[in-house]
C-alpha cells in the first residue's frame, strides 16, 4: 500500500476522533452544568421589618397667650439737644463740660462770658427807672390817686435783679400819659434784653448725664452752633415695628417683658405709645415701649415679648411639626396619620393651633421621612433614651 495514502487516513481519522471527543467534552459540559445548578440552594433572605421610635406628647387644649416678639434699641425718653443762642467765650463752671457728667435739674451746664452784653442790659435798666422817675412829679400834681402806686414800682426796683412788671393801668388818662411818655416801649424793650442775657447761661431741665460734649471751657461759642447732648437716664424708650395684623391686638398700658439677648437681664416695660399710622413701606406699625430700671443704658439691644390676646381652646407646638402648613402627625394604634388643624399665630420658633381634639396623641419631635401609615413605636422611658436609636429593627422575619 502506498505510504502516501496511509498518512492520509490516518490524518482523517486523527480528525474523526478529536471532533467526536470535542463533541462528547461539551455534551458532558452541559449535563454537568445542568447537574450543579440543580443542586445549588439559594439562601433565602432574612427581611428585617424597620419601626421607627418616636416622641409624643398628648394633647390638652387650653389658653395660649399670644406673644408678639420684636426687639429694638432704648433711647432716652427725655433727651436735649445742647445749642447756642448766643455767641461768647466758654466759661469754666462748678463741673468741666465732659461726656458722662452728671447734673440735677437747674445746674448750669454752660455759662458763656456775657459781661459786656450784661453792661447794656443795666444801662436799658438805668434809662427805665429815670423815665419813671422822671413822671413822678406830674403824677403827684395831676394824678395824685396813682401817685401811690408808681412809686412802690420805684421802691422795688433793684438794678440787681430782674425788671420788676409795671403797674396795672386802671384809667384811660394813665394809660395816654403813660404811653406818651415812651414807658412801655422802654420797659418790653429792657425785658427783651433780660431774656436774651438768660441764653448766656445753659441751665440742665432735669436729672440727667451729659453724653456728647462737642466744646470745652474757653472755647468761642458761635451762635447756632451745637454744644452736646444731654439726657434723662430715669426712664427709656423702646421703639418696635409690629405687623400690622396685630395692630387691633395693642393697647397702651399693656406690660411687656423685655430680656437682653442671651436672656441673663429682664426688665419690665409698658406700652407707652402707639403709632395711628401704617408704614406703607414695611406695613408695619410703630410702638414704644417705655421701661425704667437703673442698670439700663442708651444703645441697648432689647428682646420684647408683647402679650397680644389669649386664644382660647388652642395648643403651641414646635413649627417644624407643622405639615403643609395645615396638617400635622398623629399617632393611631402604631400608626401615623395625619389631621387638619387651624393655625392661629406663627412665631420664629413656636405655631399656636386649634381644631385639635383632647387627647389626641400627636408627636413631639420630627420624624425623618415620616409618612401616613407608617408603622411607628412610642417611646416610653426617658431614662434609658441613651440606650435607644432612633431606628429599631424587629425581631420577626419573614420567609419567602
Amino acid at each position: 500500500m502506498d505510504d502516501s495514502f496511509v498518512g492520509d487516513l490516518q490524518y482523517t481519522m486523527r480528525k474523526i476522533i478529536l471532533s467526536i471527543l470535542g463533541v462528547l467534552l461539551i455534551i458532558a459540559s452541559i449535563f454537568g452544568a445542568r447537574k450543579i445548578i440543580d443542586t445549588k440552594k439559594r439562601a433565602k433572605p432574612r427581611i428585617a421589618k424597620i419601626v421607627k421610635t418616636v416622641f409624643v406628647d398628648t394633647v390638652k387644649n387650653k389658653t395660649i397667650p399670644i406673644r408678639i416678639t420684636a426687639n429694638g434699641n432704648l433711647t432716652a425718653k427725655r433727651r436735649l439737644e445742647v445749642y447756642a443762642e448766643v455767641q461768647g467765650i466758654f466759661k469754666e463752671g462748678a463741673k468741666l463740660f465732659r461726656t458722662g457728667q452728671k447734673y440735677k435739674r437747674g445746674h448750669a451746664l454752660i455759662r458763656i462770658d456775657a459781661s459786656e452784653y450784661y453792661a447794656s442790659v443795666q444801662s436799658a435798666k438805668s434809662n427805665l427807672y429815670n423815665l419813671v422817675t422822671s413822671i413822678m412829679p406830674d403824677l403827684r400834681l395831676d394824678y395824685p390817686e396813682i401817685y401811690e402806686k408808681w412809686q412802690e414800682y420805684l421802691n422795688t426796683f433793684d438794678m440787681r435783679k430782674a425788671t420788676p412788671k409795671l403797674p396795672e393801668i386802671t384809667s384811660e388818662k394813665e394809660k395816654y400819659f403813660i404811653t406818651g411818655r415812651n414807658i412801655y416801649t422802654t420797659y418790653y424793650n429792657v425785658k427783651n434784653l433780660e431774656q436774651r442775657l438768660a441764653k448766656y447761661t445753659i441751665s440742665a431741665p432735669f436729672d440727667g448725664v451729659l453724653t456728647e460734649a462737642l466744646v470745652t471751657e474757653g472755647t468761642l461759642i458761635r451762635q447756632g452752633q451745637k454744644l452736646g447732648e444731654y439726657i434723662d437716664t430715669s426712664t427709656y424708650e423702646m421703639q418696635v415695628a409690629i405687623g400690622k395684623e396685630y395692630g387691633d391686638l395693642l393697647r397702651e398700658g399693656e406690660s411687656v417683658e423685655l430680656s437682653t439677648l442671651n436672656k441673663t437681664k429682664t426688665f419690665t416695660g409698658t406700652v407707652s405709645r402707639i403709632n395711628g399710622s401704617v408704614d406703607q413701606a414695611t406695613q408695619t406699625i410703630t410702638t414704644f415701649i417705655e421701661v425704667v430700671a437703673p442698670t439700663l443704658k442708651e444703645g441697648m439691644y432689647l428682646e420684647a415679648n408683647l402679650d397680644a390676646k389669649k386664644e382660647e381652646n388652642a395648643i403651641e407646638i414646635d413649627r417644624n411639626l407643622l405639615q403643609e402648613r395645615n396638617k400635622i402627625f398623629v399617632v393611631k394604634d402604631s400608626v401615623l396619620d395625619v389631621i387638619d388643624v387651624k393655625p392661629i399665630y406663627f412665631s420664629d420658633k413656636k405655631v399656636v393651633l386649634k381644631g385639635v381634639p383632647d387627647e389626641t396623641v400627636i408627636l413631639s419631635k420630627n420624624v425623618l421621612g415620616a409618612y401616613a401609615g407608617m408603622l411607628i413605636r412610642v417611646y416610653q422611658d426617658k431614662k434609658q433614651h441613651s440606650n435607644v436609636t432612633s431606628d429599631t429593627v424587629d425581631s420577626t422575619t419573614k420567609k419567602q
